[in-house]
């Protein structure tokens, strides 16, 4: 198609998602893979067909690559964004952006001096549930918001730490920790964009399950902007892991969810029972299949392919993707203060 957007992915283990997403998508074509393990590029040749690269720079000469998936280790995501970018090429930057709000901050500099668009996934505020939820409490339905918590018992095997592919994870300089930073980065962004910023934190946080060396669980306090108070739980022990929960309390109502399932749903008016049975019928609770938080490969690819999709457009149209690094900051600097207030014993201002 003549408007079809030529795209590239760097790192194939999320990246395999990546690569799906862009053979799926609408407008989006698949032109190349790059991966150090030759191993993984050879089969991503065979499953994929298209060109592939050992050499990230060799990569970025290639002319028919218009935008490039960055699925590297985390604290590596700035490093081969801005060298995306210097080459002229649109970014989409796996979760979370980094590990530092300063390396973000970086990478965004970058990207605006290029001139190109920067995207980033966080598929979880695509859901139609979450957008529901979203628009309830942005048309001031639930009242006064009161409470904003989210809990995240999962489990990962000791092995997942481990091996040629493993080692990076649950470390502070290139996994920016481990329960929260990697696992916990989506239900952290979900709440703050489900209830506003957050203004203060406080935590505490250690290794319980595994031989690591950032944390496996941290228990953090929230207070947001608009007054609430909040929770973060994360974990990656608890087996045999079990799905994200995130409660949601105003004054006049409340909404409770299990992973992308409705649990409760009860605004305060004449037909709350009515509602709730509606919103139930469309949200709630379907046949039970074991997910991500056992499997960490178990991830949907229908956001990943909302948000190529909408790179796609963004480039064809020269406009705005729908998530920015702007809008994907603040996770991240929540979580940083989380790890600060838990060092220091403080209460941390995000």
């Amino acid at each position: 198609m003549a408007d079809e957007v030529g795209f590239a992915v760097v790192g194939l283990g999320m990246g395999k998602h990546h690569c799906r997403s862009i053979i799926s998508g609408k407008g989006s074509k698949l032109i190349a893979i790059c991966d150090i393990d030759e191993e993984r590029l050879s089969k991503g040749k065979e499953d994929y067909n298209c060109r592939t690269y050992v050499s990230f720079d060799e990569m970025l000469n290639d002319p028919e690559i218009q935008c490039v998936n960055i699925a590297t280790p985390s604290g590596m995501h700035s490093d081969f964004g801005i060298m995306a970018v210097e080459a002229g090429k649109h970014i989409i930057v796996e979760k979370p952006a980094d590990i530092t709000p300063d390396k973000i901050d970086k990478l965004r500099e970058a990207g605006e001096k290029a001139g190109v668009k920067v995207g980033c996934i966080f598929q979880a505020r695509l859901d139609p549930l979450n957008i529901a939820i979203r628009n309830a409490i942005q048309s001031g339905r639930l009242g006064k918001l009161i409470g904003i918590h989210g809990h995240l018992p999962w489990y990962r095997k000791q092995s997942y730490y481990e091996g040629d592919h493993g080692s990076w994870k649950g470390t502070w300089d290139t996994d920016g920790g481990g329960s929260l930073m990697n696992q916990g980065v989506h239900t952290v962004d979900l709440i703050q964009w489900l209830g506003g910023r957050v203004e203060k934190v406080n935590g505490m946080f250690g290794v319980f399950g595994h031989d690591i060396e950032a944390e496996d669980q941290t228990v953090a306090l929230l207070k947001f902007e608009n007054g609430a108070l909040g929770t973060i739980y994360t974990t990656t022990c608890c087996y045999p892991g079990y799905d994200q929960l995130i409660t949601i309390y105003g004054t006049k109502g409340s909404i409770m969810k299990d992973a992308s399932k409705l649990l409760n749903w009860r605004i305060e008016g004449d037909n709350e029972d009515e509602e709730e049975q509606e919103m139930l019928a469309k949200y709630g609770p379907k046949d039970k299949e074991e997910g991500i938080s056992a499997d960490p490969m178990a991830v949907s690819s229908d956001g990943h392919t909302q948000i190529v999709e909408d790179m796609a457009k963004a480039i064809v149209d020269d406009r705005d993707p729908m998530i920015g690094l702007d809008s994907a900051k603040h996770a991240v600097e929540i979580i940083t203060s989380v790890f600060e207030a838990g060092r220091s014993g403080q209460t941390i201002s995000v």
